[in-house]
């Protein structure tokens, strides 16, 4: 087990310290969601309204979760990358895990997306959001978002094993999450739809994750009576932790055959 996590660590350290001889990614990774914070928060903020809220601190646990949802795509071209260029190959002929670079791979990935809650979190606060729910309530919703974002990278991973071309790459993750994205109370309350739909949404765990945060985070919550509405944090978890359970040995299986 001792080798198991040497193994872990050395490949974290190797993600974690192209991030630091890269300012490009870091720069890539937090503009574009500063400025997503700014057009949710400030333009529809003013001209929509929400029952029993503020849209602009509703909107903003959504707007993480989309943060989140872009890992896909990246950890995707990024381990396609490893395949083309032969590194995988190198590490295989090393006696170290095999679950090693893609660990590597995704907890490097999920701490960019952790630079980019900071970055997003000062602006959501220069334009008047909140934390309403107290330090430690706070510093649990971000875990929870940075687990979803830890198991959409180690999604990625997969598809990107699966996959033979960065076009693929880039744009299967879109075709496959976006309908659950918009399909969820990541943007919108879900009272308004038609009461079939809004159970398929209220069950949707990108909406789980979302009201997860929000009720840690103490912002305006999507109202609903059900089970799911009621118990977004519970739910939120083992919809993280079933996926994990599938995804991980799925994506370490596939990378002991994978090639390009």
């Amino acid at each position: 087990m001792n080798a198991v996590l040497t193994d872990w660590s050395a490949l974290v350290g190797r993600h974690l310290l192209h991030l630091r001889r890269m300012p490009d990614k870091l720069v890539s990774a937090t503009v574009l969601p500063m400025v997503f914070v700014v057009l949710f928060g400030v333009l529809f903020g003013s001209a929509i309204t929400i029952p029993g809220g503020d849209y602009g601190e509703f909107i903003m646990a959504g707007i993480f979760t989309q943060v989140m949802i872009t890992a896909v795509p990246n950890t995707a071209l990024g381990t396609l990358e490893d395949l083309g260029n032969g590194l995988v190959d190198r590490f295989r002929s090393l006696p170290m895990s095999p679950s090693a670079v893609l660990v590597g791979r995704t907890v490097g990935d999920t701490a960019l997306r952790a630079v980019t809650c900071v970055a997003m979190t000062a602006v959501g606060y220069a334009i008047g959001w909140r934390l309403e729910g107290g330090v430690l309530a706070a510093i649990a919703g971000f875990g929870v978002l940075l687990l979803f974002g830890f198991t959409m990278a180690w999604l990625g991973a997969l598809l990107g094993m699966k996959v033979k071309s960065p076009e693929a790459a880039a744009s299967l993750p879109s075709l496959l999450l976006m309908p659950l994205m918009f399909l969820s109370s990541a943007y919108v309350p879900l009272g308004g739809l038609p009461a079939w739909l809004r159970a398929i949404a209220e069950w949707n765990p990108i909406s789980a994750v979302a009201s997860a945060c929000r009720a840690l985070w103490g912002n305006p919550a999507a109202a609903g009576d059900s089970f799911a509405a009621r118990n977004p944090i519970p739910l939120a978890l083992a919809w993280l932790a079933l996926a994990l359970l599938v995804i991980v040995p799925l994506a370490v299986r596939k990378y002991r055959s994978a090639t390009v």
